[in-house]
């Protein structure tokens, strides 16, 4: 009898010593979780509601009513989205989805095609400057480097719109992202803010996740007390909408705002939306696949202009390759466009169909004439 008892006490130690165990291995995880949730909380990116920018490099051109301008925006796809890439956000399996020599070429292939074009203003979004996903180029610098430097002839500004010390996910993680939108002009620029737009998610969710914005720049006439005012912008992709209709509205409140002061303005850029103008006919939806919900073009003035190009779609789906896909019923989007207020004749407006070799977005090229008071 005292033998099982000493059994059983034995095996009940045994018991706790595993119990204890398992507790201390719960609490090691546990501490190691809240560490990290409380590092990516320290470590947030927390822009303020609007920034002032200083341009930077030297701008050689002079603006007056009267003028035409050629104006050139691409999502760039941070020079790792070619025609060789899937993502996993879009349905694909990839996380890093360019080697450095690929991501070398990809950038290359647009900086010529950006200084073949030659435009007067340049607009890009997904341009990284420090980001695992990018080998940490600094594609900001590299492309104002392209452009001439800082002896121009572009001014040069910049805004975050992505910014996190480490991405947790998926597996492989994306790691840090130091990326954003970027604005280049052969005018002088005299102001530039980045204003900061609603963000849809929470914490924590909302750490590690984009922060977007508008790049405000303004240029001075020669001949006029108007300015020329650029907006560079990439609004929100992933969220379940009411993000986008949060931006868009404060997007078209901005607008509205200048056209009021009788300024020439350009917005341009990565809605992720069609206009609700636009004709999508050409790019039907596959059933499956993410679809582009409509921007209300109601929610601005009756004047203003909207251009998308409805022959030629801005953006493919990244759900595989495309060099690998069947072309023809493969899901792509017009989603990358133009509001340009009324002052401003349109000379000429189009995308340019590059076959997404490089970026899984066709640059948009605008011409337009200032009109005289």
């Amino acid at each position: 009898m005292k033998k099982e008892k000493t059994g059983e006490k034995a095996k009940r130690s045994v018991g706790i010593r595993i119990l204890k165990g398992v507790g201390i291995a719960l609490l090691v995880v546990v501490l190691l979780v809240g560490g990290f949730v409380g590092f990516l909380s320290v470590s947030e990116y927390k822009p303020a509601d609007v920034e002032t920018i200083t341009p930077q490099a030297t701008a050689g051109g002079a603006l007056k009513t009267g003028d035409t301008i050629k104006i050139l925006s691409w999502n760039v796809g941070y020079g790792a989205l070619g025609d060789n890439a899937d993502f996993f956000m879009d349905g694909g399996k990839m996380v890093k989805s360019a080697d450095e020599s690929r991501l070398e070429a990809n950038l290359a292939a647009m900086e010529k095609t950006i200084l073949d074009a030659a435009p007067d203003v340049v607009f890009l979004q997904e341009t990284d400057r420090d980001s695992s996903r990018s080998y940490h180029v600094d594609e900001y610098e590299r492309f104002k480097t392209a452009l001439g430097g800082d002896n121009g002839p572009y001014q040069a500004v910049f805004a975050n719109n992505y910014k996190a010390a480490f991405v947790p996910y998926p597996v492989p993680p994306i790691g840090k992202v130091d990326s954003g939108i970027a604005t280049y002009s052969r005018f002088p620029i005299t102001d530039a803010s980045r204003v900061q737009l609603p963000v849809p998610f929470s914490w924590p969710i909302r750490t590690v996740n984009l922060k977007r914005c508008l790049l405000v720049s303004r240029v001075k006439l020669e001949n006029s007390d108007k300015e020329l005012v650029l907006v560079n912008l990439h609004l929100e992709a992933y969220d379940d909408g009411e993000g986008k209709l949060a931006q868009t509205k404060m997007l078209a409140d901005l607008l509205n705002a200048e056209a009021a002061k009788g300024n020439y303005v350009i917005a341009g850029g990565d809605f992720n939306q069609i206009f609700s103008s636009a004709n999508g006919s050409a790019f039907p939806l596959y059933e499956g696949n993410w679809a582009a919900p409509q921007l209300d073009v109601a929610q601005f003035q009756e004047d203003w202009q909207f251009l998308m190009d409805e022959d030629t779609p801005s953006c493919r789906l990244l759900d595989r390759p495309y060099a690998d896909a069947e072309k023809e019923s493969f899901q792509y989007y017009m989603i990358d466009g133009f509001i340009v207020s009324a002052n401003l004749k349109v000379e000429g407006f189009e995308a340019l169909d590059l076959g997404f070799v490089n970026s899984d977005h066709n640059p948009l090229e605008l011409t337009v004439t200032l009109v005289s008071d």
